[in-house]
């Protein structure tokens, strides 16, 4: 009888409404389904708005015009048999809190490009203080990692055309305007920047930007623009820590900072359901909800690692997610002295670990770079870390990271296990790599040239367990006529990333030559034939000589003169015993299949690969 009273109230008091300037908004769980609930819902005055849960269907969004008492309506639908939980929707913002940025860092000036995994960077960026306090690189090097899986940031959406994030972007989805991309320049609708020399700006009271200046002038204290650019940042301190984990852009925050925990309920199973292994909640409410935590609960049992900022308000406070400690690790602000920051919330109920958060460098929208400060960063180094962990133990669950990433370094009281260290993080799953080594490798493996011609090769070097030093390569088992050169002659490897020079062995044309002998008679002279034919001539017309003489001489002179005879034929040749010529002699390189030995030696460590290649 009560329920029809109250049944009878309502629908008086929604036939006497007028319409609405704005409608109040409800989260449900029911196991009724979505045409059954639409139907108890009208019932009751209100509207089933669209599922929350993706394929789940069991939580949903409904709305009722705002003349009706909320609590009203809610107290009927949770009494309602199929409803199983009933919650007003929430609105909360990334706007406020105590993190202010004082001075802007001189890292931040520093724009030299550097190559950080495959993509131009500022050095500011890349090798600003807070990656060196909690050892990014050495872990990276040490453990030859680089982020696995799909990192999703739940915020105000990414710069989808940011040099440093393109490479690993995923499209993502913008639940503020239902719609794929998770893109938040869609939120900028100022004209271009117009080209002005860029400032490093003030855009908001925690975060300054290196803008065009007309871009600055438009964002600066607009409260439209008071939290543009939050999810780019939060995606460069992901992508700082894991450049190689996939990006996936879930918009639910507005520009102004504003968003419905409706859209983040909405986000949270979009990231589930679409392979998600990391979840960063760079944002903290104050009104515990029980389909938030359902949704992280969730999460929680298809292995992804869930973990959200602590809160700017410098108390000891407890404030959600961070509070839902078995699906969520929370994270609060230090500084690079590894005190807490003044405006980080603080407790063991709500900071499971802390890390770097003031005068954070990092991505912004337009391809720039920026400076902020606040636990919203510091929160995405320990999403890369998990990311980072993934990738070394793809298995492990919320509670095997947070096991992982709790072998922090001790800061003090209230903050949880202590200010984070990626390496010793790692380190408790994964046995230091202690050998540092390279290995060599060659391609292609054959090359088939004409003398004359050079043949060229790609070399590879690979380094292992942080392998940091300089390479020489040298070259071994050439043909004749052939040379090597590599360009460059040595690579210094970074640690981790493979290296490649090119190998150009140079071969020479073949000639012919035939050796040339002086005129003159001697044995062995080509001159010979003709020399001796004279000489047979004068021996014979000499002997014609002596015989017609030797009629009226002596014996003795017809002797003389055959023994002269016999002695010039013999010692010319006679013209039948004469050395040939020599054949003609060839120079460059010959033709052949020729395997050439590589060899990359850095101090006492050195490696071989070997060529081939084939000379016609």
């Amino acid at each position: 009888m009560k329920r029809r009273i109250i049944f009878f109230l309502l629908c008086v008091a929604l036939l006497s409404a007028k319409p609405a300037a704005a409608d109040n908004r409800f989260i449900v769980r029911s196991n009724l389904g979505k045409q059954l609930l639409s139907t108890v819902c009208a019932l009751h005055g209100c509207t089933v708005v669209r599922a929350l849960d993706g394929t789940l269907n069991q939580v949903f969004l409904l709305t009722a015009p705002d003349l009706v008492d909320p609590n009203l309506l809610l107290n009927i639908l949770n009494a309602t048999p199929g409803i199983l939980n009933a919650e007003l929707d929430q609105v909360l913002s990334l706007v406020g809190g105590q993190n202010k940025l004082t001075t802007i860092p001189g890292g931040l000036s520093d724009s030299t490009p550097v190559t950080y995994f495959g993509a131009s960077v500022w050095t500011g960026y890349a090798n600003q203080p807070a990656a060196q306090i909690i050892r990014i690189a050495e872990a990276q090097n040490t453990f030859q990692v680089s982020g696995g899986g799909i990192i999703a940031d739940i915020d105000t959406g990414v710069d989808p055309n940011h040099p440093a994030l393109q490479a690993v972007l995923l499209s993502g989805y913008d639940f503020t305007r239902n719609q794929p991309n998770g893109t938040e320049m869609t939120d900028f609708t100022q004209p271009p920047p117009s080209g002005n020399p860029p400032v490093a700006a003030q855009v908001n009271q925690s975060t300054a930007a290196v803008l065009d200046q007309s871009t600055a002038a438009v964002l600066d204290g607009k409260t439209q623009y008071a939290a543009f650019g939050h999810g780019t940042m939060v995606m460069g301190v992901i992508h700082l820590v894991a450049p190689g984990a996939r990006l996936l852009p879930l918009k639910a925050f507005n520009a102004d900072g504003s968003a419905a925990l409706a859209d983040i309920l909405r986000a949270i199973y979009y990231a589930a359901q679409n392979n998600a292994n990391v979840i960063n909640m760079s944002f903290d409410l104050k009104i515990n909800s029980q389909e938030l935590s359902n949704a992280l609960s969730y999460a929680n049992q298809l292995n992804i690692i869930c973990v959200a900022s602590a809160g700017n308000d410098g108390m000891q406070e407890i404030v959600y997610p961070a509070a839902y400690s078995n699906d969520v690790m929370g994270v609060a602000s230090t500084d690079d002295l590894d005190k807490r920051s003044s405006f980080s919330n603080y407790g063991n109920a709500i900071v499971w670990v802390a890390a770097p958060g003031e005068q954070i460098i990092t991505t912004y929208p337009f391809s720039t770079y920026s400076a902020a400060s606040g636990t919203s960063f510091s929160a995405p180094f320990v999403s890369g870390t998990s990311a980072l962990f993934h990738e070394l133990q793809p298995g492990g669950d919320q509670i095997n990271a947070a096991q992982a990433i709790s072998h922090a370094q001790a800061i003090g009281a209230g903050m949880g296990n202590g200010r984070l260290d990626v390496v010793q993080a790692l380190q408790s799953i994964h046995p230091t790599n202690t050998s540092s080594d390279f290995s060599a490798s060659a391609s292609p493996s054959t090359r088939t040239v004409t003398a004359g011609e050079s043949a060229t090769y790609t070399l590879s070097l690979s380094p292992s367990g942080g392998f940091n030093k300089t390479v020489v390569w040298t070259c071994s088992g050439l043909p004749i006529g052939a040379s090597c050169s590599v360009s460059p002659s040595s690579t210094t490897l970074d640690g981790f990333t493979s290296a490649n020079v090119t190998l150009t062995i140079a071969t020479t044309a073949r000639t012919s030559s035939t050796s040339v002998t002086s005129p003159l008679i001697g044995f062995g002279s080509p001159a010979l034939p003709l020399i001796n034919a004279c000489f047979v001539c004068v021996a014979a017309l000499g002997l014609l000589w002596n015989m017609r003489r030797a009629r009226s001489s002596s014996w003795r002179l017809v002797a003389l003169s055959v023994a002269l005879f016999a002695f010039l034929c013999v010692s010319c040749g006679g013209g039948s015993n004469m050395t040939p010529p020599p054949p003609p002699q060839q120079t460059g390189t010959p033709a052949g299949v020729f395997a050439i030995t590589l060899t990359a030696t850095s101090q006492n460590v050195s490696h071989t690969t070997q060529v081939s290649m084939t000379v016609n």
